[in-house]
């Protein structure tokens, strides 16, 4: 009986762990370099991207899922300083564009010296697909790292997993207190509650 309870027991703290384990975010804040999904390898360096939106959000950055439509500010840092000396810049297409000539050009920032090694921009952004580029003069240095936008769009995939989870855990909660509610120890206290 108590073994039977203990096993009980450990099977609910499991479930309350694994329940209660943040999945990923929506806003990466700090994520380590080699983990972060918003780092590109632009030929033998390194650029991250972001996009803020602060009239929501002031703290949040994100890379492929932006939330909200309106104004979004767009950064590249250049995180190696060896891109400092070469002049980067940034272009912004509606669509999944694999080429500029697919589709229509938001924002366009010809390529400059960024000593401060950050390029920024601001753009608005209607809801839909969205191709951000970043190109160098010197072709051969970049091999053109591309982000897809995702603007205030449901993803459907992250959707159902988010659901899966919990639904899983719910059911196999269900059947916990289906097999415990059975079992023979509590029909033995069932019958052997004294009746007035």
């Amino acid at each position: 009986m108590i073994r039977h309870m203990t096993g009980a027991g450990v099977t609910v703290l499991m479930l309350v762990a694994a329940l209660s384990h943040p999945g990923s975010a929506a806003a990466h804040g700090g994520a380590d370099m080699e983990q972060d999904p918003c780092m590109r390898l632009a030929g033998e360096s390194m650029v991250h991207f972001s996009a803020h939106q602060p009239q929501y959000e002031t703290q949040n950055q994100y890379c492929t899922e932006i939330p909200q439509e309106g104004e979004t500010f767009l950064v590249v840092d250049l995180v190696d300083p060896s891109l400092r000396n070469e002049p980067i810049g940034m272009r912004v297409i509606r669509g999944n564009a694999k080429n500029e000539e697919e589709g229509e050009i938001v924002a366009d920032v010809h390529p400059i010296f960024h000593p401060d090694g950050v390029l920024r921009s601001e753009v608005r952004l209607n809801e839909g697909l969205y191709t951000v580029t970043i190109e160098s003069e010197k072709r051969d240095l970049l091999r053109r790292p591309q982000y897809l936008l995702r603007v205030h769009m449901i993803d459907y995939q992250k959707l159902v997993l988010s659901i899966v989870g919990p639904l899983v855990g719910l059911l196999f909660f269900g059947w916990l207190v289906y097999k415990l509610l059975r079992s023979q120890w509590v029909r033995g206290l069932w019958t052997a509650a004294p009746r007035s």
